[in-house]
């Protein structure tokens, strides 16, 4: 789905008006041994800053929606989104207040003292069993709650549009709505690459699990020029292809259907690259011995944990003559110093590319930032993992479809006006 086909923030009249933020606001934690609580990673929380100062600068009362962790719809201090509402304030440079709940008495009066320019954020939304429920009504309900405490709809979370949650879908049937800065810019990114891209277009997928992405691979195929396999997932390509993989990540129930897609490239005539040699050690950990192999000498008591540097030369070489990649997945244990110079070599070769390259948010994204690579160096960022595969799979996604439709009309404090576009 292209931007062209959302409306954004500039179609919608928001001086004065509370306006309810979904954003993505899911980031990784640890608790120090003092026991205080601390972001490792900001990126969704920077990826959000655009939209909500936009807002708030052009008068906006700007109510945050985030989520947290899995909660399990019951309300747990550790799940609170307090650090993420102090992280925000300092990217802001203003006040982010707090509200103690998602739609009950805090929220309502934090709500209720918001003056022009001013933010806020609610609690953890899945502190509400009903935000991520299966039944519509029960979905609705919440809905309704939360659209009660704002005038306009933002939808700016790309990590979650392809849920069909409370904050994510239902409320925007009930208030006019936009798609904010971030997701307008994923949607438009994302609508080139599936739509009309330049070719040669290639795709690198990593990750640890085939199973993961069948649907992935089966829809690129009939799309890309190449597709390079690495990370743990390569080694049920290379069990298809009749190789042993020691005692590497193997899904035994994938082997057939690895087959089937090294059948299907070779018949579409895409190149589908997999590793020529591995790094190999007997156990995942920071100081394992370690060995490279030749992709199809793996032997027993050891496994693969990254791609050799043959393979990252030749992956290079598929990567230096693309007009657009998309990268998915690492293609080892980055985490660890040993596994991380085959998820490295390939950054580099995508950023060395002169077309446009979109890492596909999740691990590849963490990757990115926790290897120290330039992010300017790649075209965009994905904030959304697994949004990002399911629109390379095919799939609608309800949280951007719903923006396509009819706009409701705005409530005011009197009653309602009908929203002019």
């Amino acid at each position: 789905m292209s931007d062209s086909l959302l409306p954004t923030i500039d179609d919608l009249d928001v001086a004065g008006r509370r306006v309810l933020v979904r954003s993505d606001l899911n980031v990784p934690l640890a608790t120090d041994p003092d026991g205080s609580v601390r972001i490792t990673d900001d990126g969704r929380i920077r990826a959000s800053v655009a939209t909500i100062a936009a807002l708030a600068d052009r008068g906006a009362r700007v109510v945050v929606m985030a989520h947290l962790g899995r909660p399990d719809g019951q309300v747990q201090a550790r799940y609170s989104l307090r650090p993420v509402a102090a992280r925000l304030a300092e990217l802001l440079a203003r006040p982010v207040t707090l509200a103690d709940d998602v739609v009950g008495e805090s929220a309502a009066a934090t709500v209720a003292t918001l003056g022009d320019g001013d933010v806020a954020m609610l609690e953890n939304l899945r502190f509400e069993a009903a935000e991520t429920s299966k039944d519509d009504a029960t979905r609705m309900g919440l809905a309704r709650q939360l659209a009660s405490l704002g005038q306009v709809y933002v939808s700016d979370g790309f990590g979650v549009v392809h849920r069909k949650q409370a904050s994510v879908y239902d409320i925007a049937l009930l208030l006019p709505h936009a798609a904010g800065a971030l997701v307008a810019a994923e949607a438009a990114v994302f609508g080139t690459v599936l739509s009309d891209p330049d070719r040669p277009y290639v795709v690198v997928l990593g990750g640890s699990k085939v199973s993961d992405k069948l649907g992935v691979i089966g829809n690129l195929l009939g799309h890309v020029d190449r597709l390079l396999v690495g990370g743990g997932m390569c080694f049920t390509f290379l069990a298809a292809q009749g190789h042993g993989v020691g005692d590497s990540l193997l899904e035994s129930d994938q082997i057939a259907a690895c087959a089937g897609f090294l059948a299907d490239a070779a018949a579409r005539g895409v190149e589908l690259v997999l590793p020529v040699d591995v790094v190999v050690a007997r156990e995942v950990s920071a100081d394992a011995e370690t060995a490279v192999v030749d992709a199809d000498k793996i032997q027993p008591g050891w496994r693969g944990l990254d791609i050799g540097p043959a393979t990252a030369e030749v992956f290079a070489a598929k990567l230096a003559d693309a007009r657009t990649v998309v990268w998915n997945g690492p293609m080892g244990v980055f985490e660890l110093a040993p596994f991380a110079a085959g998820t490295r070599a390939v950054a580099e070769a995508i950023i060395a590319t002169t077309g446009t390259t979109v890492v596909g948010g999740g691990d590849s994204a963490a990757a990115v930032r926790l290897l120290g690579l330039p992010e300017d160096g790649f075209t965009h960022i994905s904030t959304g993992g697994g949004a990002s595969l399911e629109l390379l799979e095919g799939k609608t996604l309800p949280g951007l479809a719903v923006l396509s439709t009819p706009q409701p009309p705005v409530h005011t404090e009197t009653g309602t006006e009908q929203e002019t576009r």
